[in-house]
C-alpha cells in the first residue's frame, strides 16, 4: 500500500475496521412470492405479442393474443394455431389446436391434459412463465451482462428452483416476461413486439373447415 498523509490514514482505518466488522455484512436478497410478483392481476385487457423461445435446441417464433382472460390464441412457426378459452375464474379452459401442415383439428380440456402429463395451467398459456413445482427462491436482481437491448421497462429478478437459475425481466405494466434467460447462455424467451389495442372477436375463432377432427378427450376418457 502506498504511504498515505497521517490525515488520509485517520479516515482509511475507520472504513477498514467497518468492511471487516461480521456484524455489518451484507444481507442476503430477500426472499419474494411468485405469485405476487409475477401477479396478473391489473393486466390489461387486451395483448398482443411476438416472440423468440428455445425448445429442443432450436429457436421458434410464436405471435400471441389474449382478450381479458377468457379467449388466448397462440401460433407457433406459422404450423401449429392454438386457441384457449374459459369461462369466468375456472382453473378449466378448452385447447383446440389445428395442425396446419397434416390438416388435424383436435380439441382437449385441461383436466384431460393433466391426465397425460401435460401440467399447463391458464398463466401459463398467456405468459411463457410457468410456476414452479417445488421448493423456490425469487429474489431482485439486476440485468446481467450481454443481454438484447429491451425497449420497454422491466424489473429484473432471478427465480432459483435447485441448481437452475432463471434470469426475469418482468414488465410491471404489461403483465409479461419480456426476457429470460438462464444463468449462462442467450435468451430462451424475448419478446420482439407488444401492443395492447383491442382485438376482434373473430380472431378468437378457429376455422377448422377441411380438417381431420380429432376429439382428445374422447379417446383419454374410453382408456
Amino acid at each position: 500500500m502506498p504511504n498515505l498523509p497521517t490525515t488520509g490514514l485517520r479516515v482509511l482505518l475507520p472504513l477498514l475496521a467497518l468492511a471487516a466488522a461480521p456484524g455489518l455484512a451484507a444481507e442476503p436478497p430477500r426472499t419474494l412470492s411468485f405469485d405476487r410478483t409475477f401477479s396478473a392481476a391489473g393486466e390489461p385487457a387486451f395483448l398482443h405479442y411476438n416472440v423468440l423461445f428455445a425448445s429442443n435446441g432450436a429457436v421458434h417464433r410464436m405471435e400471441l393474443w389474449r382478450d381479458h382472460d377468457r379467449s388466448i390464441k397462440r401460433v407457433t412457426d406459422a404450423a401449429l394455431v392454438t386457441y384457449a378459452t374459459r369461462k369466468g375464474k375456472d382453473a378449466g379452459y378448452t385447447l383446440k389446436v389445428l395442425d396446419l401442415k397434416r390438416r388435424i383439428s383436435t380439441v382437449i380440456e385441461r383436466t384431460n391434459l393433466y391426465r397425460i402429463g401435460s401440467f399447463t395451467d391458464w398463466y401459463d398459456l398467456g405468459h411463457g412463465l410457468r410456476h414452479p413445482k417445488s421448493a423456490y427462491r425469487l429474489v431482485a436482481a439486476k440485468a446481467p451482462a450481454g443481454m438484447p437491448r429491451i425497449g420497454r421497462p422491466c424489473r429484473w429478478y432471478d427465480l432459483i428452483e435447485g441448481s437452475r437459475t432463471t434470469h426475469v425481466c418482468w414488465d410491471e405494466q404489461a403483465k409479461l416476461p419480456l426476457l429470460m434467460a438462464p444463468a449462462s447462455g442467450p435468451p430462451i424467451w424475448r419478446v420482439t413486439a407488444i401492443d395492447q389495442r383491442p382485438i376482434p372477436a373473430a380472431t378468437f375463432v378457429a376455422d377448422d373447415r377441411g380438417f381431420i377432427r380429432n376429439d382428445a378427450n374422447r379417446d383419454i376418457e374410453a382408456d
